[in-house]
């Protein structure tokens, strides 16, 4: 038997005024899915364990059977793995976005949804002034990045950025949760604010500025983790072989795995 399993990530979003206070879901056209739900079984399903903080790593993982409290290593290390990034023993992967400071506060978590070949060109720069043999930086797509770095405490406070638009940066750096990993945090926030006085500078920059974009003025990681030890989906259950068609490195990066 096959199965297919499609997941509406996010597709729930929230009321809008400008649909009379209705959810993009109930205000679609949705025969199919009309059909589905008339035709199938439907039911409630908790796809986040208590104690962790809802998102697509956490809820699909835990869709496919995994237990995020032993197995799950941060969204950096998944999205490494659809990128074809090795994760080296001993060292740390963490998603690193190119985000938008207004006056000290962080405008938006996508830079404008930079382009590719922008954001591209940002990374390179990034590490000709920021990478050595313990910090480099892997480019993604659009403002979705990594950063790697080598004998680092993933025992971190990281606050993803799309969670706090408005907020003063000076507020939401990374904390330290152990004191062995205080090191780290000081790091990564050096490495945050360096950004913010280099990315200005480049090209990219300055040509988005007089165009009246966003500009991609600072870097921001958040999830870290180490190199996941999961089992295949073949190990877990009695299927032959499996495939993850996704737009998206996370998810990519789940199947992978």
């Amino acid at each position: 038997m096959k199965y297919l399993i499609v997941l509406g990530d996010g597709m729930a979003d929230e009321p809008i005024e400008a649909l009379n206070g209705l959810t993009p879901m109930q205000a679609a056209h949705t025969p199919v899915m009309d059909f589905l739900a008339r035709e199938g079984r439907c039911g409630g399903l908790e796809t986040v364990p208590e104690g962790f903080t809802p998102g697509s790593e956490i809820a699909n993982m835990t869709l496919l059977g995994y237990d995020v409290r032993s197995q799950f290593e941060g969204r950096g290390s998944l999205e490494a793995a659809s990128m074809n990034v090795e994760i080296p023993q001993g060292w740390m992967a963490a998603r690193c976005n190119l985000i938008c400071v207004e006056n000290g506060c962080i405008k938006n978590h996508s830079a404008g949804h930079i382009s590719n070949e922008e954001a591209a060109q940002l990374i390179d720069y990034l590490n000709r002034e920021l990478a050595n043999e313990n910090v480099r930086f892997h480019a993604g797509v659009s403002y979705r990045h990594l950063l790697l770095m080598k004998n680092a405490d993933k025992r971190l406070i990281c606050t993803p950025p799309h969670d706090v638009p408005g907020s003063a940066c000076s507020e939401v750096m990374v904390r330290a949760m152990q004191a062995e990993a205080q090191a780290t945090a000081d790091e990564i926030n050096r490495l945050i604010l360096r950004s913010q006085e280099l990315l200005p500078l480049h090209p990219v920059n300055i040509a988005r500025k007089a165009a009246g974009k966003d500009m991609a003025n600072s870097i921001w990681p958040w999830s870290p983790g180490y190199r996941p030890a999961m089992p295949t989906l073949m190990q877990q259950y009695p299927i032959a072989s499996g495939a993850v068609i996704s737009a998206v490195d996370l998810i990519k990066g789940i199947g992978v795995y």
